[in-house]
């Protein structure tokens, strides 16, 4: 629920202000990076997790279905002291309904870096009554050192495939693109994912293509020849749109892939 400013508040099955939890045994995440932000930290806490929550390996939570198709009655039956959601990935009519069930439900809105170290705070601090995790504070680290070097790259960044489609505005991944020193083409597009033809895509004065791998998964062999004479930058989707313990590596990560592509 959106609080003062915009802000996402914590809220209890029936609408009032969560106060912080100190008593949280068994957690249930609908979203893959905090699946792996509260396995890295209190793995003894995660009762359930989606089939898409695949970090970190071995996980041995139990599967509740899709993100965007989660069993709530599965869920339900878990006895949850909480799930952990957010506004992008997660149906706000499943979300409704675990409420309904008198679930306590946290959801998380991670539109830039700074809201994705916050919200992961949140979630991990006030949400699970958690001492604030070291990972977090390397994470942080990793990203206050961050000097995007030479001139600002321009570039579309795909996340799907037939359709194709684009980062637009307001993006968690098109904000860490633009700490890296590079800013993709739609970022003022009233849309956040817009479907946009590839005729258009390739006669954008682009000058890099950045081929994530997840959620579509792009490949050398899968992608690149869509922009014949356009540098194309195959980086990993966990380190561009995961908030969790992979922000800690995603700038040496990331930059790596972009460097290779020029």
């Amino acid at each position: 629920m959106l609080g003062p400013y915009g802000r996402v508040r914590l809220v209890a099955p029936y609408g009032g202000a969560m106060s912080p939890r100190t008593s949280v045994r068994r957690v249930v995440s609908l979203v893959p990076s905090l699946t792996e932000a509260v396995a890295a930290t209190a793995p003894e806490l995660l009762s359930g997790a989606t089939d898409w929550c695949t970090h970190p390996p071995g996980l041995t939570a139990e599967r509740i279905g899709g993100t965007k198709n989660p069993d709530t009655a599965r869920i339900a039956a878990l006895a949850p002291d909480l799930v952990i959601a957010n506004e992008e990935e997660n149906r706000p009519a499943d979300l409704a309904a675990l409420r309904a069930a008198g679930i306590e439900v946290l959801v998380t809105e991670v539109r830039t870096l700074e809201q994705a170290f916050t919200e992961l705070e949140r979630v991990l601090v006030r949400g699970c009554g958690l001492a604030r995790p070291g990972w977090l504070d390397a994470a942080e680290a990793a990203w206050a050192d961050v000097r995007a070097g030479g001139p600002v790259r321009h570039a579309v960044v795909p996340v799907w495939r037939r359709p194709w489609m684009v980062l637009g505005r307001d993006t968690f991944a098109g904000d860490v693109l633009a700490r890296l020193g590079v800013r993709h083409l739609y970022s003022g597009h009233p849309e956040r994912y817009p479907r946009i033809p590839i005729q258009e895509l390739t006669a954008r004065e682009a000058d890099l293509v950045v081929l994530p791998d997840e959620p579509y998964r792009f490949t050398a062999e899968d992608g690149p020849e869509a922009f014949p004479g356009l540098p194309a930058a195959l980086v990993s989707g966990r380190h561009l749109t995961w908030y969790g313990p992979s922000l800690a590596e995603a700038p040496a990560v990331l930059t790596a892939a972009l460097s290779a592509a020029r």
